[in-house]
Formats: C-alpha cells, sequence, structure tokens
C-alpha cells in the first residue's frame, strides 16, 4: 500500500507541493488553519501555476482538513509523512497537532524557511526528523486555492529540492522522499543538510525582508545599486556566522559564500562578480514584475512575519559567536516597525 502524506500547511509551498504530490497519485490530505482556502479547494479544486503552460493545472478531489476535523484520523489510516509546512512561529503547534496521528514509523518533514528541525525534534525526537531544502523556488498563494510559481524550474541547471537526515546519511526514507520529489522539479538527497539549511536561510536573509522593507520585488532590488549591496552585507554577515558555527555552505544559488562573504567586506573584484551575478539573474527572470519572496506577501497581507526566525536567528547566533552583525539588526528593526505600522514600504529606507 502507498504511504499516507499529510500536509500540515496547505499554503504556499505546502499547497504547491501537496498539490504536485496528488496530481501524481500520492495519498495526499491538506491540513490547513485557513477555512477559506480549504473550502476552495473544495469547491473547485487546487489551481497551480508556473512560468510554462505546462506548469498550469488543477489538482481536483484532493483530500482535504480543516483543523477542527483534524480529530478524525484517529479513525483512520495513522500518517505515515507528515510535512510541517507552516510559519516559523507556528512550527511547534502543527508538529504537536499532528504527532498523535503518526504511524509508529511514521516521520515528521519541515518543508519550511529557516531552521526549524531542532523545534520538530524537540516534539517527536530526532530519529522521526528529517527536512527538505527548497532552493530559488518563488511560490505565491495569491488568493485561496490558487498557488503561481514566479521562478524557472531549476532543472539540469540548478537543485531546487535537496532532502536529508539530520545526521547526514543517506537513508531509505530519504531516498523515498527523493523519487516523490522528482515529479515536481530536480531534487537531491544531501548529507549536508544543515548547511543545506543555512545557505537557504543566508539568501533569505538577503532577499525577504529587503523585499519587504523596500516594496520592490526581488529583481527590483538586484537592480537597485544601494539595495543590492546592503543585500550582499547581509549575505556576507550571514555567510561568516554559518562559517563560524562549522557548518559547510552550498552555493547560494550561483554565489559561491566565500566571495560572497569577501564583498561584504569591501573586496573589489569579489564585489564586482557578485553584483555581476545578481544583476544578470535580475534581468533573467521572466516573472521578475511579480516576484516577490514570503515576507513581502506577508507585509502586503498585514500577516506575521519570519523576521525573527530569519534575521534575527542569524542576529542571535552571532552574538553568541561575538560576530557583528550590523546589516541583519538594522533590517530586523525596519521589519519590525514596518508590521506595526509605523513606516511604510520605501526603498530610501535602505539608501535606494
Amino acid at each position: 500500500m502507498g504511504k499516507r502524506i499529510a500536509f500540515v500547511g496547505a499554503g504556499a509551498l505546502g499547497g504547491y507541493v501537496g498539490g504536485y504530490l496528488a496530481h501524481h497519485g500520492q495519498d495526499v490530505t491538506l491540513i490547513d488553519m485557513w477555512p477559506e482556502n480549504i473550502e476552495a479547494i473544495r469547491a473547485r479544486g487546487l489551481e497551480l501555476d508556473g512560468v510554462t503552460p505546462e506548469e498550469k493545472f488543477t489538482v481536483r478531489n484532493v483530500k482535504t482538513m480543516h483543523l477542527t476535523e483534524v480529530q478524525s484520523l484517529s479513525k483512520q489510516k495513522p500518517i505515515d509523512i507528515a510535512f510541517v509546512a507552516v510559519k516559523s512561529y507556528d512550527t511547534e503547534w502543527a508538529t504537536l497537532l499532528i504527532r498523535p496521528y503518526l504511524a509508529a514509523d511514521g516521520y515528521v518533514v519541515s518543508l519550511q524557511n529557516c531552521a526549524n528541525e531542532e523545534r520538530i525534534a524537540g516534539i517527536v525526537g530526532w530519529g522521526k526528523t528529517l527536512g527538505v531544502v527548497a532552493s530559488l523556488i518563488s511560490v505565491e498563494m495569491y488568493d485561496a486555492a490558487r498557488i503561481r510559481r514566479t521562478a524557472a524550474k531549476g532543472g539540469d541547471k540548478h537543485t531546487v529540492y535537496r532532502i536529508g537526515e539530520v545526521h547526514g546519511v543517506v537513508t531509505k526514507r530519504v531516498e523515498e522522499l527523493v523519487a516523490m520529489f522528482s515529479v515536481i522539479d530536480s531534487v537531491k538527497a544531501t548529507t549536508n543538510l544543515w548547511g543545506e539549511r543555512w545557505s537557504k536561510l543566508s539568501q533569505n536573509g538577503m532577499r525577504n525582508g529587503v523585499s519587504a522593507v523596500t516594496g520592490l520585488t526581488s529583481p527590483q532590488c538586484d537592480q537597485n545599486p544601494a539595495i543590492r549591496r546592503f543585500a550582499i552585507k547581509l549575505g556576507g554577515e550571514a555567510v561568516r556566522v554559518a562559517q563560524a558555527l562549522g557548518y559547510h555552505l552550498e552555493n547560494l544559488g550561483k554565489l559561491k559564500p566565500e566571495m560572497l562573504a569577501l564583498a561584504a567586506e569591501g573586496n573589489g573584484d569579489a564585489m564586482a562578480e557578485i553584483e555581476e551575478l545578481m544583476t544578470t539573474r535580475a534581468h533573467a527572470n521572466p516573472r521578475g514584475d511579480i516576484q516577490r519572496p514570503s515576507m513581502a506577501q506577508d507585509i502586503g497581507k498585514g500577516r506575521r512575519t519570519e523576521i525573527d526566525f530569519m534575521n534575527g536567528f542569524i542576529v542571535d547566533k552571532g552574538k553568541m559567536l561575538g560576530i557583528p552583525t550590523p546589516s541583519h539588526e538594522k533590517l530586523v528593526g525596519l521589519v519590525r516597525r514596518l508590521e506595526r505600522g509605523e513606516i511604510s514600504a520605501a526603498p530610501s529606507h535602505l539608501g535606494g
């Protein structure tokens, strides 16, 4: 019999991945806290879109649950694989919600921004905790049951999904997940989950809050010299913290971690290389006019952001190690003021 899969969180990323897996025949149940989203999926299906016509389709008859219906899982077949796909600040309660319904050999997978595996393991145990890092995917839920991807698929140019155990061994269940995700986009098993997590965290730290505070799309941020250089400082600081923690970082897209750190520290050759890569990427995106990372989407919808779990997390680790992270501290302060309505988004906040 096939595995029973639950997604706790059916927003942009959870809905996108869960929708694809359901579309390809997996036994998927989408659980969400937004009632209108569940009702819309039930009424008209889950609509997915991307940058090519082939990526536009509707997933019909996927199983769904409101939070108030989750207790009915006690009368059903246990969950073999539970993906936690909620905002980082909701990780603990989402994991607690699904824990009673896991099979004896069931496990939980963090499909999130930020580094939440430790929070999940604190609830279900390290032996039941895995991680999926989604790199350069850019998905947005722009309406109930409607999700679009604003970045091209990785294909043979970029590996989007990196799946691993916290201990780094490529196990049978990692291979199982890799096979599942292969119907969505490029994927690999990783022996370096923590390095992958910090690479993605560094990358998000350069983009999410910057787009939120400036009100610009990611490509527009990269095309603005002052904002681009501020983002480079963010990336460089994050790299130095990760290195001090002992992590081996993967490339941040096409950006090499050490070159990024050197650019942030004033190395002219490194700066020229990093800026060229960032501006080239900005001009190459076919949907650059609408590509906004998750934090900018949250600000636009009046929701709480993940700033404390993203840039704030980097600040905390830097303080622990005695490594200055002034750019991250500045951005955290600006995003918090933005959340409270004390300022409005504008490029001038970052000198743009």
